[in-house]
């Protein structure tokens, strides 16, 4: 079988850091060509300034990497479907959640596949913990992802616009987790966002959540934190205390703790290539859904300006 010719498009350090290594990685794909208008390619692979020169100069692709800001997204994501062309979206899928369903429904449409990946997801103790809460009944959950913004996203001011998300950029990464490992579904009961009076994006945030069965769900984020990192998930169960740790992939359960290799991108370019081969689409927005349930109906706290 052929492999699935794959394009990047934007080429920025998580592209770098992440997929390049993900596709080189899987013979199910070839990567023929990257896309931005600012950054470098790679070295013996095409690279061209937008979407409309790859689409109009080929190389001919199967299949796209978005991997671009969120509030730039949809209209690529729409012109590459109309050809016909598979599609994996960098989590968050899209600036809003409008704009997923529209190319979901266009996806189905045109019989490609698209896919939302939220890649901790993937992470080594994700998969085990969600079978290990699957019997339990979960009493409390605290979530604390707190980490240096400027170590991690120096320079970005896209990310503190509207549409950027702010700390739930790496939050979200926490809410694809507990979406996919807690049994029940659960949702907001009232939040508080904190924003910089020169940003339009928070910096921090204090969430409750509940799920159906009336358990309390905790959230923390923060991105002021300077030192050791945390992104922590802590499950309270009447079996005794689950702990994710570092993003998912250590796992601590009452029997011991359990660590595995970084599997994360790995796992969601061989998952991107079942879909592919099988005809279908993941568009899982659950972890979006509720970061928007907090812009609705959080409320506002400014702090001091921020300067990266």
């Amino acid at each position: 079988m052929d492999p699935i010719r794959i394009a990047i498009v934007g080429i920025g350090k998580i592209a770098r850091d992440q997929h390049v290594p993900a596709i080189r990685g899987n013979g199910a794909f070839s990567l023929v060509a990257t896309v931005s208008p600012l950054d470098a390619g790679l070295e013996g692979v095409p690279h061209l300034a937008s979407l409309d020169a790859l689409l109009a100069e080929g190389p001919a692709v199967d299949a796209i990497a978005l991997c671009t800001p969120p509030q730039v997204r949809y209209e690529l994501a729409s012109r590459a479907l109309a050809r016909g062309i598979h599609l994996f979206l960098e989590k968050p899928p899209g600036a809003t959640l409008a704009e997923v369903a529209a190319l979901e429904a266009q996806a189905d449409k045109v019989g490609a596949s698209l896919f939302a990946a939220w890649h901790s997801r993937f992470a080594a103790g994700v998969a085990p913990a969600r079978a290990w809460l699957a019997e339990r009944r979960i009493e409390k959950v605290s979530i604390i992802w707190r980490e240096d913004v400027r170590v991690w996203h120096p320079g970005q001011a896209w990310i503190w616009e509207p549409g950027g998300l702010g700390v739930f950029d790496p939050g979200i990464n926490a809410l694809s987790i507990a979406t996919h490992i807690l049994p029940r579904p659960f949702f907001l009961r009232q939040a508080t966002l904190v924003l910089p009076k020169n940003r339009a994006a928070p910096i921090a945030a204090d969430i409750a959540f509940r799920d159906t069965s009336g358990a309390d769900i905790h959230m923390d984020l923060d991105w002021r934190q300077t030192g050791p990192q945390s992104w922590d998930i802590l499950v309270e169960t009447d079996a005794g205390t689950l702990k994710l740790s570092q993003g998912g992939a250590v796992l601590q359960l009452p029997s011991g703790t359990e660590q595995g290799e970084d599997i994360e991108y790995a796992g969601l370019y061989g998952h991107f290539a079942t879909l592919i081969r099988g005809g279908r689409s993941d568009v899982d927005t659950a972890p979006l859904r509720l970061v928007a349930d907090a812009f609705l109906r959080g409320r506002r706290e400014t702090t001091d300006a921020f300067h990266d």
